[in-house]
């Protein structure tokens, strides 16, 4: 079993973790008060502490130990930071959609802040660019249908952010048509084996107080049961067992779908009109784009009458399999026909 690294000795022997040193360049200015807020709200929801909810930031730093003499430790400024990255450069947490092998990028969001908007954050952006919702239909009622389990991903990213080394480089997060997989830096405890991940096991959280405070605002329960819960959502929705282990001087969970549909590398550009795996959407976009030359997000809502996360799903499956590029960022993106 891999242990610690050096810098992570070194703090250990000292009788501190990382996320307790104070940062002296850090000033109460840094903390950012609406996520200051919304973490009150929290706790008044999960009663695992009594906050008066007229506290001011300063007090409940005091209150939650994440200040010392006046200065503001670093867990402070990760769970509650303006700009975490002003201080660490890696806090950062970056998605990439891989379609048939890792050298075959497709497009990528990287996410930052403090870890109260992250652990939101990253469940939007891969519901709303990454994941594909299958949709049926009963009767005249539509259900959409999750690609991987909610609470599975929810406990993923939580125990990414929380059990982190963040002396180590950033969190990656990849997707993939048949899987997907989060690495975080910094193993399992030494004494803590791959296989305890499936059974009761003590919780030994790298960074105390942040875990600390993800344990008062309802996000973890401390129990050492995150990865049991991960292991019984996958069960429940008829997936395999994930995978949960050290890679690389890290830790890396992988889902894996339990039915693949097998997608083409390639939808021929000159038979849209009958290819099973698009929708009728996506074929009149096609026709469309042949017409105009090209196409943007907003046109697609338009012409089809969907919503945001529709046209988003819709066109990064084109761009997936290679029917459509997109050109441009933000606002002036568009999306045209990859030529044969």
């Amino acid at each position: 079993m891999t242990g610690p690294s050096l810098n992570e000795f070194l703090l250990k022997k000292s009788g501190l973790t990382w996320d307790e040193v104070t940062e002296p360049r850090a000033s109460l200015a840094d903390i950012d008060e609406p996520t200051v807020r919304k973490f009150i709200k929290d706790c008044a929801k999960a009663k695992r502490i009594d906050i008066e909810e007229n506290i001011t930031v300063a007090q409940l730093l005091d209150k939650l130990h994440l200040r010392s003499e006046g200065q503001l430790k670093r867990a402070a400024i990760v769970l509650f930071g303006k700009e975490p990255a002003k201080f660490f450069n890696n806090t950062f947490v970056k998605i990439g959609r891989f379609v048939n092998s890792d050298a075959d990028l497709r497009f990528h969001e990287m996410v930052e802040g403090n870890l109260i908007y992250m652990k939101d954050r990253i469940e939007e952006i891969l519901n709303t660019k990454f994941f594909i919702h299958p949709i049926e239909f009963v009767g005249f009622q539509r259900y959409e249908h999750d690609e991987y389990p909610v609470p599975a991903i929810r406990e993923m990213i939580l125990n990414s952010l929380i059990h982190r080394n963040y002396l180590g480089v950033h969190t990656q997060l990849r997707v993939y048509n048949d899987r997907l997989m989060m690495w975080n830096d910094g193993t399992l405890p030494y004494d803590i084996s791959e296989e305890d991940l499936k059974i009761t096991h003590m919780s030994k959280p790298r960074n105390t107080l942040i875990a600390y405070a993800c344990f008062l605002g309802g996000y973890i329960d401390s129990w050492g049961r995150g990865t049991i819960k991960i292991i019984d959502a996958c069960k429940a929705n008829n997936m395999p067992e994930p995978e949960m282990r050290n890679e690389q001087g890290g830790f890396v969970t992988i889902f894996h779908k339990q039915n693949v549909q097998k997608v083409p590398d390639k939808v021929p550009e000159n038979a849209p009109d009958n290819h099973p795996a698009l929708n009728e959407r996506q074929k009149k976009a096609i026709e469309y784009v042949k017409k105009h030359g090209k196409i943007t997000r907003n046109e697609y809502e338009k012409l089809f009458n969907v919503s945001s996360r529709t046209a988003i799903r819709d066109l990064n499956f084109l761009v997936d399999n290679s029917v459509f590029e997109k050109q441009g960022i933000n606002k002036n993106s568009h999306y045209i026909i990859i030529e044969a």
